[in-house]
Parts: structure tokens; C-alpha cells; sequence
């Protein structure tokens, strides 16, 4: 059954469960990240590492490994790896071992090396510092223009709309994107929703205009990110300017923008900065009661995601989920 049909967030922790990955949580010393590790390791949802002293493991399941990188016995080797990787940044061996003492930096370490499919940090630290340490240690997909991110919205039950499954970007890292790393982010959001949502994706770009509504620089972009997008994916289903009623609903579909494929059935919602993108999850989240799960990074050569400082445990054993189903990807 496609996951559009059903409760998206259990689809994808079936999923998970099906064929169970290492999950590295950075931030073992916060009560949520030991409760969500407890939670995922009882349901089966992952493999979890939480880094952090040897004691954290009397608050949790014994299930969950504890892992401290002051004394890991992987340490010399990371250092030595990392002074390899950023050499030729000046990277030199006392540096190395200081940003070892950083957990973002280990857990990213213990992606990259395999000894965990994919990493989760943020509910303590910015993002800036998950996105650093990501980048700097696993470092972009080969061929990915750019780092980006998303949020996955599932709708309630009772929601008008359904129980469907939504993609949002960029709503976490990208501040105001050029109009190629606009067509960038809808190709990385598109590939992203199909492999979590398993469903076509249906592209919306976002606007305060509607199929030439309005004039302006800002619609331009937008306008201009279509056509880049279409050039280099003519077989992704686009469309826009649209705004966002256009882009949900098919009633304000059928009057805005009669003809598109995608107006008012669109799955996967493409903001033109980081303003508008941050406000309309959280406006979704807290006045829509959807559950909002990110921001999950997109365009990094293996997963790391970050969350939201005010992230709940059920919110982080759900980025469990969608990180252990990122990592079922072939490489």
C-alpha cells in the first residue's frame, strides 16, 4: 500500500523496523534523547548508540549502547582520520583531538568510518554547529549541488485533507537561495519525498503569485528556479508560481491555476526563502496540528539530521525513524 494512503509516519516505521539500521544519537546527556533511545530500541525501530558517559546507561533501556568519546576506543583512529580529511584546512593533531571531544564531530566521525548508518543532534546544540560537523565529516553527496533541508509534515487523522504526507524545504538552513539553488532544493525535496513518502512527488513553487498574479523580483526567482528544475529533471512533475492555497487545495486549484498537474494536489511544497519557509512549518505544526519531523538534511554523502531545540522524545525516536529509512538507500 503507498504510504499516501495510510498513516505516513507508521509507514515509515514499518519501514524502518523491516531492516534495521545503527543510529549515533551526539547528545546522550538530555533526558529526551535517552527516553527517545529507550522508545526506538523497544520498538524495534533502530540500532541505537547514544554518546555520553558510561552511567547515562542506569536511565535507559540496556538495549541502547552508551558510547563515550573521551575514552572510545575508536579515538586515535578518528583523530588520525580527521587530520587526513582536513589536512588541508590546517587541520593539525592537537586540533584533531579537541574536535574529537566534540560529540556532533564523533558521531559524524562514526558515520563516515561505518560503524553507524546515520546521525542525530540539535535538540541541544544549533544548527549550524549539526550542519558544520555534518559537512566537515561526511561531507556532500557526490554530484549534489548544494546541503539543504527539510521538514516531513504528516497530517492528523481527522485533518480535512487526511492522513497524507508532505515534504517542506527549505525551512531549516538555506536562507535565501539563488534561483539555481532553488531548482536544486525542489529536485533534492522531490527525491526525498519519494524515498520517505513512496509516491510520486508533485512539486509546488511557492509564491505570493499564482500562474502571473502578481509582478515582482521575488516572483521572478521562482519563476526562473521552474525552468532551471525543469531543464534538469524534465520528467519530475513542477509547476508554479503557486500560492500555497493553489498549490493544496483543488477547489482554489481548479479557479487559480486550471490545467496544472499539481495545483492543489501538490506533495511537496517548495518555499522561496527561509523566512517564509520557517514560518509556514511552524504555523502547520502549531495552528494546523500537523506533526512536523526535521530538519532532515538533504544533498550529505550519508544521513545526519538535526532538530528542533524544542523537540519532544516522541519527535526524536520519529527523525529516527525517517534517518534509519534515509540509510536504507543504496549508496
Amino acid at each position: 500500500m503507498s504510504v499516501a494512503a495510510g498513516d505516513p509516519l507508521a509507514a515509515i516505521a514499518a519501514r524502518a523496523t523491516a531492516d534495521k539500521k545503527h543510529i549515533v544519537l551526539s547528545e546522550g546527556d538530555d533526558p529526551r534523547v535517552q527516553d527517545a533511545a529507550r522508545i526506538a530500541v523497544e520498538r524495534g525501530l533502530a540500532e541505537v548508540t547514544i554518546l555520553g558517559p558510561t552511567e547515562v546507561q542506569v536511565a535507559i533501556s540496556p538495549g541502547v549502547q552508551v558510547l563515550n568519546p573521551e575514552n572510545s576506543p575508536h579515538h586515535d583512529a578518528f583523530v588520525a582520520r580527521l587530520m587526513e580529511l582536513r589536512g588541508h584546512k590546517g587541520m593539525t593533531e592537537a586540533r584533531a583531538t579537541e574536535a574529537m571531544r566534540d560529540p556532533l564531530v564523533f558521531a559524524a566521525m562514526m558515520v563516515r568510518e561505518g560503524l553507524a548508518d546515520g546521525t542525530i543532534g540539535g535538540c541541544v546544540r544549533t544548527t549550524s554547529d549539526v550542519v558544520r560537523a555534518a559537512l566537515q565529516v561526511i561531507g556532500k553527496a557526490p554530484g549534489a549541488p548544494l546541503v539543504s533541508s527539510f521538514f516531513l509534515m504528516a497530517l492528523p487523522p481527522e485533518h480535512p485533507a487526511g492522513p497524507r504526507g508532505m515534504v517542506f524545504s527549505d525551512c531549516g538552513l538555506v536562507i535565501d537561495p539563488s534561483a539555481e539553488e532553488l531548482a536544486g532544493i525542489a529536485q533534492q525535496a522531490a527525491a526525498s519525498a519519494e524515498a520517505l513518502l513512496d509516491t510520486e512527488a508533485k512539486v509546488a513553487m511557492l509564491s505570493f503569485s499564482t500562474m502571473g498574479s502578481a509582478k515582482h523580483g521575488a516572483v521572478n526567482k521562482v519563476t526562473e528556479a521552474l525552468t532551471l528544475a525543469r531543464e534538469a529533471a524534465p520528467e519530475l512533475a513542477i509547476d508554479g508560481e503557486l500560492q500555497f492555497d493553489a498549490a493544496f487545495v483543488p477547489s482554489v486549484a481548479a479557479r487559480k491555476a486550471e490545467g496544472s498537474a499539481v495545483a492543489g494536489v501538490a506533495n511537496v511544497f517548495v518555499f522561496p526563502n527561509l523566512d517564509a519557509g520557517n514560518i509556514g512549518y511552524k504555523i502547520a505544526q502549531r495552528i494546523g496540528g500537523a506533526t512536523a519531523i526535521g530538519p532532515v538534511l538533504q544533498g550529505l554523502a550519508k544521513p545526519a539530521n538535526d532538530l528542533s531545540r524544542g523537540a519532544t522524545a516522541q519527535d526524536i525516536v520519529d527523525i529516527i525513524a525517517v534517518t534509519a529509512v534515509q540509510a536504507q538507500a543504496p549508496d
